[in-house]
C-alpha cells in the first residue's frame, strides 16, 4: 500500500490548508463568499480542488523514504498528463545528502528530443521542425507533467519544491546523469515528507488573470490592488525576512527598503530589471545540447 493520509486525514488536512488558501489568495472574496463556495460542495466535497488551493513549496523533509511504488505512481500519473509529443523524460536520483534541502527526492525533468529522432530514425523520418518550435512543444509536454507529479506527490502526502536554476546548469546536469545530445535538463523537482507545514503563499487577485472576451485595460487601481494582495500577503507570512531574501541592487542604486516593507513585487522587479539582459548563456547551453534557437540545426 502507498504510504499517505487516511481519508480523515486528509480530509481535515485538506480542508484547513484549501480555507487557508482561499482566504489569502483573494482579497476581493468575502467571507460570506468562502462560506458559500464551501458550503454549497464545490470545495467541500471536491479532493482534487483542495489539494490543489492547499499548494505550498516545502523546504525541510522528514527522514522517510518514500516507497518504490509511491515513487513509480508519481511518474505515472506524471505521463498522464496532456501531451503533444511525450517530448520529455524524467531523471531521479535519491542521494539526499546531494541534493537541495536534504530531500530524498530529486527529480530532473528534461526536454527530451533524442528518444523521437531514435523512433523517426525507425521510421525513416528525418527531423526538419525547427528547435525554436520544437523547444515551445516540448515544454508545454514537460510543464504539464512536472505540475502532475506535483499534485499525485501531494495526494499522497509527500512536499515538493521546484528548482528553476536548472536551466543555467544544463552542461553540469548533462554531465551527471550522462545525457545523450538533444536532451535538455528544463527544471528539477525535489519532493519527500513536509517536516514543516508554511502558510500556501498568495496569488494574484482572480480579476487581475482571468479575462473574459478581450484583454481590458489595466487602470492604476487594478495594478494597485494585485499589488497589495501580493506584497501584503508576502509580508504578513513574514517570508523574505525568514529566508534572507532580499536582493542586492546593481549599477549603484540605493537600498531604500527593509524587510518591513520588501515584499514580493519589488523581489521580481529586481529579477527581472537586473538579471540575464542577454539571452547568450542560456543559447549556449542549449547549443551545448545540442539546440540551435537562433539558426539551423548542425
Amino acid at each position: 500500500m502507498i504510504r499517505g493520509l487516511s481519508t480523515s486525514q486528509a480530509t481535515n488536512d485538506s480542508n484547513a490548508f484549501a480555507r487557508k488558501k482561499l482566504k489569502c489568495a483573494d482579497s476581493n472574496i468575502t467571507q460570506e463568499d468562502l462560506d458559500s463556495i464551501w458550503d454549497v460542495g464545490i470545495v467541500k466535497k471536491n479532493r482534487v480542488i483542495q489539494t490543489l488551493l492547499a499548494h505550498k513549496s516545502i523546504r525541510q523533509y522528514t527522514d522517510e523514504i518514500p516507497s518504490e511504488e509511491a515513487v513509480k505512481t508519481i511518474v505515472r500519473a506524471g505521463q498522464q498528463a496532456p501531451f503533444a509529443y511525450q517530448y520529455y523524460s524524467v531523471l531521479l536520483s535519491r542521494k539526499r545528502e546531494q541534493h537541495p534541502y536534504k530531500a530524498p527526492l530529486l527529480f530532473t525533468i528534461c526536454l527530451d528530443s533524442h528518444k523521437f529522432e531514435l523512433i523517426m530514425t525507425r521510421r525513416r523520418w528525418r527531423l526538419v521542425m525547427n528547435d525554436l518550435a520544437l523547444m515551445l512543444l516540448g515544454i508545454q509536454d514537460a510543464a504539464l507533467m512536472a505540475e502532475n507529479m506535483v499534485v499525485a506527490g501531494r495526494s499522497l502526502g509527500l512536499g515538493s519544491c521546484f528548482l528553476g536554476s536548472a536551466l543555467w546548469r544544463a552542461d553540469k546536469i548533462a554531465e551527471k546523469y550522462d545525457l545523450p545530445q538533444r536532451v535538455f535538463p528544463l527544471v528539477q523537482l525535489v519532493m519527500g515528507y513536509p517536516a514543516e507545514d508554511p502558510q500556501p503563499r498568495p496569488r494574484y487577485p482572480l480579476e487581475f488573470t482571468l479575462f473574459e472576451d478581450k484583454y481590458p485595460k489595466l487602470n492604476e487601481n487594478t495594478i494597485s490592488d494585485a499589488m497589495k494582495q501580493m506584497d501584503e500577503g508576502y509580508l504578513t507570512q513574514d517570508y523574505y525576512r525568514r529566508l534572507k531574501a532580499k536582493i542586492s541592487l546593481q549599477a549603484n542604486r540605493k537600498e531604500t527598503f527593509t524587510y518591513d516593507d520588501y515584499s514580493w513585487t519589488e523581489h521580481i522587479c529586481r529579477k527581472l530589471g537586473q538579471w540575464d539582459p542577454k539571452p547568450d548563456e542560456l543559447l549556449k547551453q542549449l547549443e551545448k545540447r545540442g539546440f540551435y534557437l537562433a539558426s539551423a540545426r548542425h
